[in-house]
């Protein structure tokens, strides 16, 4: 006789999809961006997923589908604002044009979240134990298309939310992406019912009381000199006012005291043939004061010419070799024209418009006994392209520096984003960041995260510390080193197995 068929779940009501709803999930969208400038809001971005975990779970999947678009939507709206200026007050683009862009930019890369939450919809069974791991695998999903597809735009990313909130132990374990999917399964766990919600909590409060692993031990100090250049970008590359930025660069580096001089971005805008032009002798006079023992100088730079190409690059000066860093994770549209998309570039007044990139993996900069490792501006972004580095443990960074410029943005929470940023990055390799910008945030981060040194914002000024370097390599530095984010997809396959044996089993043959 054939067995009779286990009684599915009972899966909550479905509720037709009303205006208040969309109002909601853009409101719940928009007031999270909150937390990843004020980190100790952290809890702001788990009660906005829980909500939207929760109305999901009680729509169909279409009307799912518009909730995950409209959050994703406002989310990202609210969280990249600052491309508008760039666009209309520095790239001449009207500002009609620049506003619609932003929108179009946040709305298409939300149909990710969209489509997650249309198969979280139409997948959940009314089971915590297969609805909550399924949510996270599906945003996990979510996160990790917006952030690899199309070159990737992980900016405000549900993990550097946690900064400073007690998901931040799992930094050095799973990386930001990591961190987002745990998020997304305590906030499907309080949206899920008493017991589900108990859970969440209860793993909450272990969380806040586990004490982070220490996988690295020190490995000796620099004392470091970060210039932040304040440089509007409406005057970088002003013919009026460049001779006084170059001034102030070369007199302030080369009168620093410090084992390691960093300069931002384009700290010199110019190309070295027009440099020569401009300024004869600039490069003689600081490779000779850097060839000198005891000091070495770390400056932001383009590289090339137009008939053979230029690059994004960091130079070293010291009295070793010859040193120079390629910028690889190009920004779309303001380094590199995506195909297609020439035209729009064309609206734009952005210098230098596009780059060669450099290789993914390229050598630290050796000085007193560190290996410090640079990156430009958005790469420290892409966490899991930082981690092909420390490979070798042997050669593996003690240091990492990020030279920036987001003058671009304005006096926005573009810089603080982009500290939050930095500062995962520290906790994922237990690594300090030296972090060297022209209007913020100039500051240095300690292997645990924390700000030791930092300058206000839009300012010029010169920062002094000293930098601890590490050594030893955290389990994520381990596996995404050597896999990059294969690992999180097979978590998401994991997070999905429960509920497609729960769909096999009430399907039957």
């Amino acid at each position: 006789m054939p067995q009779p068929r286990p009684m599915a779940a009972r899966r909550p009501h479905i509720r037709p999809l009303a205006g208040r709803d969309v109002v909601a999930a853009a409101l719940l969208g928009a007031v999270q961006t909150l937390a990843f400038v004020h980190t100790a809001a952290w809890p702001l971005p788990l009660a906005a997923m829980a909500a939207l975990a929760w109305r999901a779970g009680r729509a169909t999947p279409g009307a799912a589908a518009v909730l995950g678009w409209v959050f994703g939507g406002a989310w990202l709206g609210a969280g990249v604002w600052w491309l508008y200026i760039s666009m209309h007050r520095y790239g001449g683009l009207s500002a009609p044009l620049a506003a619609a862009a932003v929108a179009a930019l946040s709305l298409a890369l939300s149909l990710y979240l969209a489509a997650a939450l249309a198969l979280y919809a139409r997948w959940r069974s009314g089971r915590a134990r297969v609805d909550v791991p399924m949510f996270a695998a599906l945003w996990l999903a979510a996160e990790l298309a917006r952030g690899l597809l199309f070159t990737g735009f992980p900016w405000v990313a549900s993990g550097y939310a946690q900064g400073d909130g007690p998901l931040a132990v799992l930094a050095p374990w799973l990386g930001v992406y990591g961190i987002g999917a745990v998020a997304a399964a305590l906030a499907a766990g309080l949206a899920g019912g008493l017991r589900p919600a108990l859970a969440a909590l209860a793993m909450l409060a272990a969380l806040s009381m586990a004490e982070p692993v220490r996988f690295t031990q020190p490995a000796g100090s620099l004392r470091v000199t970060l210039l932040q250049t304040n440089v509007s970008q409406d005057e970088k590359f002003s013919l009026e006012a460049l001779p006084a930025a170059l001034e102030w660069v070369a007199q302030t580096m080369s009168s620093a005291d410090a084992d390691l001089v960093l300069a931002p971005e384009t700290a010199v805008p110019l190309l070295p043939g027009q440099l020569d032009d401009f300024s004869p002798g600039y490069w003689d006079a600081l490779r000779s004061h850097f060839q000198q023992p005891g000091r070495a100088a770390l400056l932001g730079v383009p590289l090339g010419d137009f008939d053979r190409g230029y690059t994004n690059s960091v130079v070293g000066l010291s009295a070793g070799p010859a040193y120079r860093y390629d910028k690889h994770h190009l920004v779309p549209f303001g380094e590199f024209i995506p195909s297609g998309f020439r035209w729009f570039t064309e609206l734009l007044n952005i210098p230098l418009g596009d780059f060669s990139r450099g290789a993914v993996v390229q050598p630290s900069f050796a000085v007193a006994g560190q290996r410090v490792a640079p990156n430009i501006c958005y790469e420290d972004l892409f966490g899991e392209e930082l981690a092909g580095r420390f490979a070798d443990a042997a050669t593996a960074p003690t240091m990492m520096a990020n030279v920036s410029n987001i003058g671009w943005f304005g006096p926005t929470e573009a810089v603080a984003q982009h500290l939050q940023i930095s500062r995962m990055r520290s906790l994922e390799f237990q690594r300090p960041m030296l972090r060297a910008t022209n209007t913020g945030a100039t500051a240095v981060i300690d292997h645990e995260g924390r700000v030791t040194a930092e300058l206000p914002p839009d300012v010029r000024g010169v920062l002094v510390a000293q930098a601890q370097g590490r050594e030893g390599l955290t389990p994520y530095a381990r596996w995404a080193s050597r896999m990059g984010l294969w690992p999180l997809w097979g978590l998401v396959l994991l997070g999905l197995w429960p509920a497609w044996g729960a769909h096999r089993r009430v399907a039957g043959p």
